[in-house]
């Protein structure tokens, strides 16, 4: 997802984080050092405690201790529970358990370092262990994970950062703020006027240069969950990211992306990526749960649910994104 903003004399701040992109706007341009240590800090924070990536990340200490229990800090607690959520809302569709399922398909390094083609065979995909079977009590944070179980909490934690970074930096500042990481966008504080005009697109980083379609949005949060970015190929076939854990493989590709809107970025997120996981079955139960959102199937046919408007011309190049 690219955004753009028609509010008047914006500031921007836009920098490479967690793999992706990070895109701050701001209302008072005076504000935006301070909503720019924020977001930072909290950026910093959630690398720290929940990369897959870093040897001395806390999930790579949880990840390898599986099997014995262990306490867990604050941050990382408020993740799990915040991916432990994500899976019981969407009837486990999304699971933090399906990390040896993706680092099975390939994606076991930062993307920018994945092997674009490889010629190793994919092994054959297993079923995730399943949330239900993590023991975790939250008054003592202390957490036992299944043996040979890999906690994946990428697309939960990089949400629930949003929510944090813009709430924070919209107390800090008294202004509006807006927040985007890669396609997970959060707002908070004093709205523009019109909205945060928001273009969409199948890569947030895509610059916007002919028309397309926007939505203009007044508060809370959307995500964009998509198969088409974060691709790869082993062994002959194509991959992506979004594994059902079912199956332990990609999900069936039935939407190129999905686009919701929710009170926080973390329920959209989560509602965007069970979309995807959920293919055909996606539309209804996205209606039983009532959050607005607009699949593109893989052919451009688009479906909107829940009083999501019209597509409207997304704004002229040259805005912040």
């Amino acid at each position: 997802m690219t955004t753009h903003t028609q509010a008047p004399s914006p500031a921007q701040a836009v920098f490479p984080a967690l793999g992706t992109t990070a895109t701050l706007l701001v209302t008072d341009p005076g504000a935006l050092p301070v909503a720019e240590e924020v977001l930072r800090t909290e950026l910093r924070a959630v690398d720290l405690t929940c990369s897959r990536f870093r040897p001395d990340s806390e999930l790579t200490r949880v990840n390898l201790g599986a099997g014995t229990p262990t306490t867990v800090s604050e941050h990382f607690a408020d993740a799990l529970q915040a991916a432990l959520r994500a899976a019981r809302i969407t009837g486990g569709a999304v699971d933090p358990t399906v990390g040896s399922a993706v680092i099975a398909l390939g994606y076991d390094r930062t993307f920018a370092s994945v092997r674009p083609d490889d010629a190793r065979p994919v092994p054959v995909g297993r079923p995730a262990p399943g949330w239900r079977s993590i023991r975790w009590t939250p008054r003592t944070r202390r957490l036992r994970l299944p043996p040979d179980t890999r906690l994946d909490l990428g697309a939960t934690a990089k949400a629930l950062t949003s929510d944090r970074a813009a709430r924070q930096a919209a107390a800090a500042t008294g202004c509006g703020v807006l927040v985007g990481l890669g396609g997970d966008l959060a707002m908070a504080g004093p709205v523009p006027e019109g909205g945060w005009r928001i273009a969409l697109a199948d890569d947030h980083a895509r610059s916007v240069t002919e028309p397309g379609p926007a939505v203009a949005v007044t508060g809370g949060a959307l995500a964009t969950s998509g198969i088409g970015v974060r691709t790869w190929r082993r062994g002959g076939r194509a991959l992506h990211h979004i594994v059902d854990p079912v199956t332990g493989e990609p999900a069936a590709p039935v939407w190129r992306t999905v686009t919701v809107a929710a009170a926080t970025c973390v329920d959209a997120n989560t509602a965007s990526t069970a979309a995807v996981v959920l293919g055909e079955r996606a539309v209804p139960w996205l209606r039983s749960i009532g959050l607005p959102a607009r699949l593109v199937a893989l052919d451009g046919t688009v479906v909107r649910l829940g009083g999501w408007p019209p597509d409207a011309p997304a704004p002229a190049p040259g805005g912040a994104r």
